[in-house]
């Protein structure tokens, strides 16, 4: 292990919390058990909010920066983990009130890791992220509730071309579902059809104020954006039908009306990827084992040097991402 390291840490500049490129050794670490030598973190939208300062996602500094990482244990306090074990972490407060996955090395309480899937790579794993990990849970949830039903079902997928809405269109259309991709980007309809997306609708459609109840159209959804989008996807949803909501992209108001709740029976499933059970973890995991097109995921993922950060940051808060980008915290 090398005496130092470089590390993205969200500080103080001007009053105003930023990421920056640091020097660390390992006595710069929390002291947690579990010392994991990160080959891969990823680049998600509360990621792009933390680095530039848009969104305060650090509720303290400094504080090392990224929600996921994929990585090898080296050194172990637990009974657990043992050097050489594969291992993945997404949430649990990463880039919040914990240390992240934007370092070389990391240092994690136990009961964060979660042991990779032998069908993943670790590059895969940060291909996948909090980001398909979040997918793979809206499906779960939506196919739990009992509402869609493969080969017949209609489901709408928000902010498609995202790193959620990728990885939920990947898997919707894997299992049989028709996927309808709402984007405001024509260029990625390709894309998008490529992950087997069988319709599209322009966001405008969805971000512009609608009626309480409209035209019955999606038997479930999996939406990342929320606001007026999200009242809309409710408005259109069909008796009994469900959405689950996992995002705030286009903001964390919902302007809806109880309406689609009482006269069509809707459900409206909240998401949370952050500190989500282990049990429901592994299970989430495992789906996307069984289940994730990983011709469908090379197609949707890009790797960047960790000294990119900047541009991507700006980047994915402008819309401007497609798919995946996985994070080589190497370079």
């Amino acid at each position: 292990m090398t005496e130092t390291f470089t590390a993205v840490v969200i500080d103080q500049v001007d009053g105003k919390p930023k990421g920056m490129f640091r020097q660390l050794a390992l006595t710069d670490l929390a002291d947690h058990d579990v010392l994991v030598e990160v080959a891969y973190s990823t680049l998600n939208y509360k990621d792009g909010l933390a680095f530039t300062g848009a969104g305060r996602i650090a509720r303290r500094t400094p504080l090392i920066a990224g929600a996921d990482l994929a990585g090898t244990v080296v050194q172990s306090r637990s009974p657990d983990w043992r050097p050489g074990d594969r291992v993945v972490v997404n949430g649990f407060g990463m880039t919040e009130t914990e240390g992240g996955g934007y370092t070389r090395f990391q240092r994690v309480k136990p009961e964060w890791l979660m042991r990779l899937p032998d069908g993943f790579s670790l590059a895969q794993a940060m291909a996948i992220g909090t980001a398909g990990y979040t997918a793979a849970l809206c499906v779960l949830a939506l196919e739990d509730w009992g509402v869609i039903q493969p080969g017949t079902s209609e489901v709408v997928v928000t902010g498609a071309a995202g790193g959620v809405g990728s990885i939920a269109v990947s898997l919707l259309s894997s299992l049989g579902y028709r996927v309808t991709a709402s984007t405001g980007r024509p260029e990625t309809h390709e894309y998008l059809r490529t992950l087997g997306a069988s319709d599209f609708i322009d966001r405008t459609t969805l971000t512009n104020k609608g009626g309480a109840l409209q035209k019955e159209q999606w038997a479930g959804a999996v939406d990342t954006v929320g606001s007026t989008t999200l009242a809309n996807v409710l408005a259109q949803t069909v008796y009994g039908g469900a959405v689950a909501a996992c995002g705030l992209a286009g903001g964390a108001d919902l302007p809806a009306t109880v309406m689609p709740f009482i006269l069509r029976g809707v459900t409206l499933l909240g998401i949370d990827s952050v500190m989500t059970p282990m049990a429901k973890r592994i299970r989430a995991w495992n789906y996307l084992d069984q289940h994730l097109n990983r011709d469908h995921l090379a197609a949707m993922t890009s790797v960047e040097p960790m000294s990119n950060l900047p541009a991507l940051a700006d980047a994915i808060l402008a819309g401007k991402t497609q798919g995946r980008v996985v994070i080589d915290v190497t370079k």
